[in-house]
């Protein structure tokens, strides 16, 4: 799975919102603040970059997948 060099944060927190059930609860600086209840609570912070580090991105997809039970590529699909 190659990840994109261009996507932006806020584009990523949209597709966790819409997607993944995530909630945007706190904006804290440049980092949005997302949560979700279900399955297990979690919590996690997106830069609001116009570009996602490579290491960034795969971190928050990794955690955001480990959450659901899914893969990252599951969670990499549609954006």
């Amino acid at each position: 799975m190659k990840l994109p060099r261009d996507l932006g944060g806020e584009e990523l927190v949209k597709h966790l919102c819409k997607y993944w059930g995530y909630q945007r609860v706190h904006q804290v600086g440049s980092h949005g603040l997302l949560q979700t209840e279900h399955p297990a609570p979690h919590g996690v912070a997106v830069p609001a970059h116009p570009a996602l580090r490579i290491g960034t991105l795969n971190a928050i997809l990794a955690a955001v997948a480990a959450n659901k039970s899914v893969t990252k590529e599951d969670v990499f699909k549609g954006l």
